[in-house]
């Protein structure tokens, strides 16, 4: 076991500055020279990509349900071997959800900070820090600090209202041109932010004027070591689907590919790169394909290279973007229709409103897999799924499972590491 200094970053509700405030300090402390480790709480793909920017370490998730309790010990017992500071970022509001982030800072003994947007508020603000503070009895709480302040008075009445025994960490100014530009699924993706640095360093700058400039409480986190998969991918090539249209992957996905023993390998698809000509297996993840539907499908050779290692019989394993990309089809929020590969029948149109977004599990000849859905689209296809997800909680049935030739196609993005034995099926193309 060792301890570090932690902190655990959260809110009252979404849209408050979590991940702004987040990056700021992963960056604040990075350019201090200290080796930051970020870690986002529940299936997110990108706030991850800021925090990995603004920390230089690949930023992992943690959920007590769809990670597990052990597996989150364990990934975090292994960032304090080497951290000097480990931020975890909180979704939602600091109550929301079962489980929720005030679940996941307790369990693990990480003080929180909360994070309030102050814009529209005054003393109302010393309530609302007075109720995350005392909520709960047991939640380890180190202090509010106040996001989007109008002026110096404002910051000054937000200072004043703070009751007795709660500690006020400052203020974010609403001038500080830090905030985080967002689209459909959430933030822009960090790769196609132009200005994303300077917004980092700005936060960071921010961040110095506050009193989170010193470090947290050390936190001790008990070591458990991982228990190594059995090798059945040994000798396997993956190739991955990676750009800006396929970007929806868990570090932890590919480091379990990895300790399953296959090597794994990159093309994109949006530059129209094949793919390898010698990959024994290829993945499609999820991303943006809605949003480059036209460049898609002018590039050739990608999808020559696609359509012959599926005639060749070889496993292809595709996620929400990566199955619509698969389609006949894929209609954009314009209402202009494109096609697609053609590998996969069935059409999928964007629509403006969210489709689903739920915690879902499924369960397969060996055993039980967790992970998530939530996409904007419909699909239309005459495939019967041979599984189908249920929800997290209520156990209502979730996204369909579709074996279609050498292909595996869903909606739902499965956290492998909860069964190794299945996602291994999965890339050999064996029965689920």
């Amino acid at each position: 076991m060792r301890a570090c200094p932690a902190l655990f970053i959260s809110a009252p509700a979404s849209n408050q500055g979590k991940t702004t405030v987040t990056a700021g300090l992963a960056r604040y402390h990075a350019r201090l020279g200290r080796r930051v480790r970020v870690f986002k709480t529940g299936p997110d793909f990108l706030d991850p990509m800021i925090l990995e920017r603004a920390s230089g370490a690949p930023v992992y998730s943690l959920h007590l349900w769809m990670v597990g309790e052990s597996g989150c010990r364990a990934l975090l017992a292994e960032a304090a071997q080497t951290a000097d500071l480990i931020l975890i970022e909180g979704v939602m509001g600091l109550f929301d959800g079962t489980p929720s982030s005030a679940d996941l800072a307790t369990t693990f003994g990480v003080p929180v900070l909360a994070v309030i947007g102050a814009h529209g508020m005054a003393q109302t603000f010393g309530a609302m820090a007075f109720g995350l503070a005392r909520y709960r009895p047991d939640l380890p709480f180190h202090g509010v600090l106040a996001n989007r302040v109008a002026s110096a008075r404002h910051a000054q009445m937000l200072g004043e209202a703070i009751p007795e025994g709660i500690r006020y960490c400052g203020h974010l100014s609403s001038a500080d041109d830090i905030a985080l530009p967002g689209r459909h699924l959430g933030l822009t993706q960090a790769a196609e932010v132009a200005d994303l640095d300077a917004r980092l360093d700005r936060a960071a700058d921010a961040i110095g004027e506050t009193t989170l400039r010193e470090l947290p409480p050390a936190v001790v986190f008990n070591h458990e070591a991982h228990q190594q998969p059995p090798r059945l991918l040994e000798g396997m090539h993956i190739a991955i689907a990676r750009d800006a249209a396929f970007s929806f992957i868990y570090p932890a996905n590919l480091d379990l590919l990895t300790a399953l023993g296959a090597t794994l390998s990159s093309f994109s698809p949006l530059a129209d790169e094949p793919a390898p000509a010698n990959a024994d297996a290829l993945y499609l993840p999820g991303g943006y394909p809605e949003l480059h539907t036209a460049q898609l499908a002018a590039n050739a050779a990608s999808a020559a290279s696609i359509h012959a290692h599926v005639e060749a019989g070889k496993p292809l394993v595709a996620e929400c973007g990566g199955m619509l990309y698969l389609l006949d089809s894929l209609t954009d929020i314009d209402g202009s229709r494109h096609a697609m590969l053609g590998l996969l029948p069935g059409h999928a149109k964007m629509q403006k409103r969210l489709a689903r977004l739920a915690m879902q599990r499924v369960e397969s000849r060996h055993g039980t897999s967790t992970g998530h859905t939530f996409h904007y689209s419909s699909m239309t296809t005459g495939m019967s799924p041979i599984l189908t997800a249920t929800h997290a909680t209520t156990g209502v049935e979730g996204e369909a499972i579709y074996r279609h030739g050498p292909i595996t196609a869903t909606y739902m993005h499965t956290y492998w590491p909860t069964n190794p034995v299945a996602a291994a099926a999965l890339f050999r193309g064996e029965p689920l």
